[in-house]
């Protein structure tokens, strides 16, 4: 199944990335069309004070998946900015997984001290459309001394279910839920009951619950324990971060924001804008790539997402990678060694 891919460079090291992502996805010949909607940064926003427009939603929602760079400029202190980019694509195209898998690619690039304790092979299902970031809330008397300041956090039974079955379906071994119910009760109580009713199609699966701090601590202690952990949008946020981390760092860390009803996608890596290396061709372009290999098996194309990745993993193994994962290659470079290994 091939389609059409509505491609946001965005702000910072986003446009290389997007490059080198594009260059391995021509190098596949797979048949994709794209719509570069290259317009769509800080620049634009800095100018106009707009994000994204009507017209660029409109190509987007003509695409069949969404292939992001980065957004985020240090000469852009509006957050509307950011929301205007991710949340709106997330939100209209009701977007409500968030899938960040985490894998050990390399024993090299784990930070933690005993071996048979760093093969992190996870995944964290994020709940992506509700919690506190959906921005209901308000201030009172604001830069007063009496200041008050009010963020809900909103979670449903139809939007909490739905992630919940979706993290039961892709779990091989088992499945972990966190929240903080003994200080959350109302949010908390509503993510147990569904969790306990959403279980009950899912008999062969280990069902476990953790408070979210305790949930840090045992991913720091034994990250092979996991295998799909659920969350909501605020906790799920932190310990995607945290897993990327115990996988070898932000660099390589992939993401898809999913609809699996409607087959809808956002496809992109976790680093950010980075900057600070802005422009310098030594951005790790493996993000993307694996963010693409998740694209891929989005769009039934598992077969070629499996040799993205072992490609992937081959290249970081012989050192054939960006100066962050230890390697002496470009941006442009490394991404070549990908194909290479793919031809």
């Amino acid at each position: 199944m091939s389609g059409s891919i509505a491609v946001i460079p965005g702000d910072g090291i986003g446009p290389e990335v997007v490059e080198a992502g594009l260059f391995l996805l021509g190098a596949m010949g797979l048949g994709f069309s794209v719509d570069i909607l290259d317009h769509v940064n800080a620049e634009r926003f800095l100018a106009t004070g707009v994000s994204m427009s009507d017209d660029d939603m409109a190509r987007v929602h003509a695409a069949t998946c969404v292939l992001l760079g980065a957004v985020g400029d240090p000469r852009v202190g509006d957050p509307a900015y950011a929301r205007g980019v991710l949340l709106r694509l997330r939100s209209e195209l009701d977007l409500y997984v968030n899938h960040r898998p985490a894998v050990l690619l390399d024993d090299r690039l784990s930070p933690l001290r005993d071996p048979a304790r760093r093969a992190i092979d996870c995944v964290v299902v994020r709940e992506n459309t509700e919690g506190i970031y959906v921005g209901s809330g308000g201030t009172l008397r604001h830069s007063s001394p009496h200041e008050v300041s009010v963020d809900n956090d909103i979670s449903t039974r139809f939007g909490v279910s739905r992630v919940l079955r979706y993290a039961f379906s892709v779990a091989r071994r088992s499945v972990c839920m966190v929240d903080k119910a003994n200080a959350i009760p109302f949010g908390g109580g509503l993510w147990q009951r569904c969790y306990a009713e959403e279980a009950a199609a899912y008999p062969d699966l280990e069902r476990t619950h953790l408070y979210v701090d305790a949930a840090a601590m045992k991913l720091v202690h034994d990250p092979t324990a996991f295998d799909v952990i659920v969350t909501n949008n605020l906790f799920g946020d932190v310990l995607s971060d945290l897993t990327a981390q115990l996988a070898g760092g932000l660099g390589m860390a992939a993401s898809a924001n999913l609809n699996p009803e409607t087959g809808k996608g956002l496809f992109e890596p976790v680093h950010g804008s980075a900057p600070d290396i802005a422009g310098r061709n030594v951005a790790n372009p493996f993000g993307i790539v694996l963010s693409i290999a998740l694209m891929l098996d989005h769009l039934g194309h598992t077969v070629e997402a499996e040799a993205v990745r072992v490609a992937v993993r081959s290249a970081v193994r012989s050192g054939r990678c960006t100066p962050d994962l230890g390697g002496d290659l470009s941006t442009k470079d490394a991404v070549v060694s990908v194909v290479a290994e793919l031809h």
